[in-house]
């Protein structure tokens, strides 16, 4: 009989939070209630991450790293494979963070806390994930304007910000269509991510529209 997994302290208290920050957000959320469902003193936590916010930090460095290594490997990939084309870059964008969100058991209850921190104003959180992976987007950003250099900056940035808002929708599966039955997760998921990398690469070839200021 296979023995049961082992968790040290440090992977408890993560669970622990990730799963309630997704129920509860990170306001709403105690230290005491971590503590009591990752069956652990508040002095692990302090031990740990030494604050609540650190913690909230961790939880998404955790996911958020390894989700980095595989959108950038797939990027270099990219880049040196299909040079100038602009279909793999958003590929890898989009298909290592799809392929988290299918893991239920590494990334079901994360994607409810993207969601939370869409919806929540938490300043510090936002610091944090600007300072630790920001350059991710900075990189996507430089690889998809070399396959459409006729897009403006502020153009490109504004498309690759309604892709990453997409992409989040799509990892929240909240959409109006749903796995049909008799389709695995993995190829709903697949099927997913061809649509939203189709969708997205006709926006970002879209031609610049005129802007506001300059609409009669």
């Amino acid at each position: 009989m296979a023995k049961p997994a082992h968790f040290s302290t440090k992977d408890r208290i993560l669970g622990a939070a990730e799963e309630l920050f997704a129920q509860h957000g990170f306001a709403g959320t105690s230290l005491r209630q971590v503590t009591s469902q990752a069956d652990v003193n508040i002095a692990a936590v302090n031990y740990h991450f030494g604050s609540k916010e650190n913690l909230v930090n961790e939880v998404f460095r955790r996911r958020m790293d390894e989700m980095t290594t595989a959108r950038l490997a797939q990027l270099d990939t990219a880049r040196r494979d299909y040079p100038g084309q602009l279909r793999p870059v958003l590929a890898a964008f989009v298909e290592p963070a799809l392929a988290m969100a299918q893991d239920r058991q590494s990334g079901g209850a994360f994607v409810r806390v993207i969601a939370r921190a869409y919806a929540e104003k938490n300043d510090n959180l936002r610091k944090f994930l600007s300072d630790h992976y920001g350059h991710v987007l900075r990189d996507f950003g430089k690889a998809i304007a070399a396959c459409v250099p006729e897009l403006s900056k502020e153009e490109l940035y504004w498309r690759l910000d309604f892709l990453a808002g997409s992409l989040t929708y799509a990892m929240a599966d909240f959409g109006l269509i749903k796995r049909p039955a008799g389709v695995t997760e993995a190829a709903h998921r697949a099927h997913a991510a061809h649509e939203l990398i189709h969708f997205a690469e006709a926006g970002f070839r879209a031609s610049a529209a005129a802007s506001p200021a300059s609409t009669p």
